[in-house]
């Protein structure tokens, strides 16, 4: 539920690609907004409105649906999201970025809440996945701690905004540029870092 999260995924999708599985890929979920059951605060969707159309004026291609304003009750609470990427990462790693995807596309082209429980339930049942043990997961003390233990690793990795791109081998982080609009600059800058820790691509992985 970050929208410069969601402008990156056509970029990142394509470095991924392009790395062709020659890098492990973890994708570690940074909480951004706690539980809440208030409605946002109007000068917070003012700002946040704000970022939406700036996003459309700097990553060419990116729209948002702006219904959601007016057909939704905007809460800002994204752990309940978070906890839906948990939820779908245990049926098995591969559920991980289609939930990821789910998530951006109900909140940013359906106009749907994923600040909402039953939102989240209906994406899982889209994408497939067993309902009744997503809720269980869902609501569980258990997926409370893997988040609270992801939140923890991204403070600790030095994330401090949203998307990051950290590079880490053993103790020794990268924090890395991104681009979104040319995934080769991500790409060269992934190489860059990885010279920089003494490792780098195998040649037929480059690209």
């Amino acid at each position: 539920m970050c929208s410069w999260c969601y402008a990156f995924a056509p970029v990142w999708a394509r470095v991924t690609d392009m790395l062709n599985g020659a890098i492990e890929i973890r994708t570690v979920l940074g909480g951004l907004a706690p539980d809440t059951a208030l409605p946002m605060p109007t000068d917070m969707r003012r700002r946040i409105k704000g970022t939406w159309e700036q996003i459309t004026n700097v990553v060419p291609g990116i729209e948002f649906n702006h219904d959601f304003w007016t057909v939704c009750t905007p809460i800002r609470s994204t752990y309940p999201a978070c906890r839906a990427i948990i939820a779908a990462r245990e049926q098995g790693v591969e559920h991980e970025s289609t939930m990821i995807v789910a998530v951006q596309n109900a909140y940013y082209q359906e106009a749907k809440n994923p600040s909402l429980p039953k939102t989240l339930i209906s994406l899982a049942e889209q994408i497939g996945l067993d309902i009744k043990r997503f809720e269980a997961v869902l609501g569980g003390q258990e997926c409370e701690g893997k988040l609270q233990e992801e939140i923890a690793r991204a403070i600790n990795l030095g994330a401090r905004g949203f998307p990051a791109l950290i590079l880490l081998k053993d103790d020794v982080a990268i924090h890395l540029k991104h681009d979104y609009n040319n995934a080769h600059i991500t790409y060269d800058r992934i190489k860059e870092g990885l010279g920089a820790l003494d490792l780098q691509l195998p040649a037929s992985k480059v690209q």
